[in-house]
């Protein structure tokens, strides 16, 4: 069956919410909510991704079961993408494979992304799909608590 995306539904959002729970990856992906477990938070804020006309969602799929989602939204004025896959299922090669579905059908070019310096597992999925580095920033990251480091990448192709 392999990886697929599809429109985000209500008992998606709930899975994520389930996902971003994960102590040690809410500390990799280090730019988070301050409160994972704030569930009404989590709501609201996936309540406006949803409504927003300029967004793009989309639940990664799994063998059946949701493992991620994959959206793209504007940040600092700019198309940025995201993704997250549930810590369960890292080393399989999805978060690449949910991207480069996404990529296929986003048309939007430069794309940007951020991340962690040190999430190597998520710079490598940024890499495989032809993000490249253009710039570095430090802000304040909620997983951590603290200052981090991150690359900014960008996709032209």
């Amino acid at each position: 069956m392999g990886v697929e995306l599809r429109e985000v539904t209500a008992a998606d959002v709930l899975a994520f919410f389930e996902h971003q729970r994960d102590p040690e990856a809410v500390r990799m992906a280090a730019f988070t909510s301050a409160d994972p477990s704030d569930r009404a938070a989590f709501l609201v804020r996936w309540a406006r991704i949803l409504a927003d006309d300029s967004a793009v969602a989309r639940t990664v799929v799994f063998d059946g079961e949701v493992v991620g989602h994959v959206a793209r939204f504007t940040r600092f004025g700019e198309p940025e993408v995201t993704y997250w896959i549930d810590r369960e299922h890292w080393g399989k090669g999805l978060a690449t494979a949910g991207l480069e579905l996404f990529l296929r059908s986003e048309p939007r070019r430069p794309l940007y992304a951020r991340a962690a310096v040190d999430n190597l597992g998520s710079l490598r999925v940024l890499e495989k799909c032809g993000f490249v580095a253009v710039g570095e920033d430090v802000g304040f990251a909620e997983g951590r608590g603290e200052d981090v480091e991150e690359f900014i990448l960008r996709l032209d192709r």
